[in-house]
């Protein structure tokens, strides 16, 4: 096998006597190139070709974020072999023209309804710096999501909806004082709350709509029924609050995109409420819930039921709250085989016999552990209702695996030390693997890192950052022009 495929050490772990393969290891990975990358030139590292845009963030790289997976695996084999603390820690690649691709296409199917990104998803920096140059606005829950994105520079606190139906006074305080004045209600006591805290606020009515289409329904936590809504507005006149919309959220990662059409309809009925109450609405927010594989149909319905039930909007912004639909293919990690369970093999019976006593060949008998959890980026498991799918990266030393290899049914496991800490309770892997390699997991950059903790001392994975697809050249272009103007340093 060529060099360019083959990594220089079997595994992190000696587990023979036979001689080290260091002094076979290539000393300079300016000569390697992976075949896959298509960017790479002989000479040409490409670990190390980051531009800085951002003192304060890792630099940018380009090429295709499979390239950085890699170099990212080598650069975690070398720091292992000199014997670093930590060195085959996971790590995340993310690729910001993913990033900037999603936005163009909003752009192109919805191109009345302005983004508002839903921060709580992933606050990476990068994303929200590219997003801010990309004029998009940002829907914040909390105070330190609001200073977050303030912080950054640039953003005018217009560019922001604090939409979080029930905040602590305070928030609503220092919020006002910050220049964020829009914000959601749905019930009477934050209608008190605002009066106290900020009587100039810009409030929008969130109401209860149809979630039951979507991993995570909201509708039992937020939203007011329609038939309380006349009540509420009575009582916001009554407070001298001016109510200007009416926003909405059919739950995030929504599978039926119909739902939009009934959403929207009660949006009309709350706006003929609003008349009557002395109002004059002027936007509507129609949340998120916006799923990559169906966003083209949730566009389709979105337009259909806005034309019908809002065919004169001269007067009207259209918002929306998307998160999901921005990140979560923009991420990838990757994660290091730490520990293996299996039986012990018995070389008295051969593999016929094995398979006989085996009570159920589709039960996984062998167990992987990884260094990164449910307690960390895989938090998405529990909190989003994501089902996971590994695949390797990396081998036996090898980026290759063959289509021949054989393959067991087996589970992936965190590194902490509670038993609900399983990435992946069943799946089929090859046979091979053992400690020392490389798992790969894609569509990781949803509800990942931001609820990540440091649960039993495991830091949290780092990310590199790339520029690798269609749009790579205008990501660069667009940060390097947003910092020149001296924001997000």
């Amino acid at each position: 096998m060529s060099q360019i495929e083959t990594l220089p050490a079997v595994n992190a772990i000696d587990f023979s006597l036979e001689p080290r393969l260091h002094e076979t290891w290539p000393t300079n990975f300016n000569d390697v190139c992976l075949r896959s990358s298509g960017n790479c030139h002989p000479g040409e590292n490409p670990a190390s070709a980051g531009e800085t845009i951002f003192p304060s963030l890792p630099p940018l790289h380009q090429g295709h974020p499979d390239v950085h997976l890699r170099n990212g695996i080598m650069n975690s084999t070398r720091s292992s072999e000199d014997h670093e603390p930590d060195s085959e820690k996971a790590f995340f690649v993310a690729d910001l023209s993913q990033v900037y691709h999603q936005h163009m296409r909003w752009k192109a199917n919805l191109p009345e309804i302005q983004p508002y990104y839903a921060v709580k998803c992933n606050p990476d920096p990068y994303v929200i710096r590219l997003l801010a140059a990309l004029g998009t606005g940002f829907d914040c829950a909390s105070l330190n999501e609001i200073s977050q994105i303030l912080d950054v520079g640039g953003i005018d606190p217009s560019r922001i909806i604090f939409a979080n139906p029930c905040k602590a006074v305070s928030f609503i305080r220092n919020a006002a004082s910050k220049g964020v004045h829009t914000m959601t209600f749905d019930n009477a006591d934050e209608l008190y709350k605002v009066k106290r805290a900020n009587p100039n606020a810009k409030l929008v009515i969130r109401i209860l709509t149809d979630d039951s289409k979507s991993l995570c329904a909201f509708g039992i936590k937020f939203g007011a029924p329609l038939h309380v809504v006349p009540s509420l507005l009575a009582k916001a006149k009554e407070l001298g609050l001016d109510v200007v919309g009416v926003s909405f959220h059919v739950g995030s990662g929504c599978y039926d995109p119909s739902v939009y059409t009934d959403a929207i309809m009660r949006s009309r009925a709350v706006f003929d409420m609003a008349r009557e109450a002395g109002y004059n609405f002027t936007l509507l927010d129609v949340g998120g819930g916006f799923e990559d594989a169906l966003f083209e149909k949730a566009a389709f319905y979105l337009t259909e039921a806005i034309n019908l039930y809002f065919p004169d909007r001269d007067h009207m912004r259209i918002i929306a709250e998307p998160g999901r639909f921005y990140v979560s293919k923009a991420f990838k990690l990757a994660g290091h085989i730490i520990a293996r369970r299996a039986p012990l093999p018995d070389p008295s019976k051969s593999e016929e016999q094995v398979a006989k006593v085996e009570e159920d060949p589709d039960q996984p008998k062998v167990m992987y552990y990884i260094n990164d959890g449910v307690y960390g980026a895989f938090n998405c498991i529990l909190f989003d209702h994501q089902v996971i799918h590994p695949y390797v990266l990396s081998m036996n030393g090898s980026f290759h695996v063959s289509a021949s290899e054989a393959k067991h049914v087996c589970s992936v496991w965190g590194p902490t030390c509670d038993s609900i800490d399983c990435v992946s309770p069943k799946t089929v892997l090859p046979a091979g693997l053992q400690v020392g390699d490389w798992l790969g997991f894609d569509n990781m950059g949803a509800y990942t890192v931001c609820a990540a903790s440091q649960f039993n001392g495991f830091d949290l994975s780092n990310v590199i950052y790339t520029s690798g697809g269609i749009g790579s050249n205008e990501v660069h272009k667009v940060l390097a022009s947003f910092a020149a103007e001296g924001n997000g340093l």
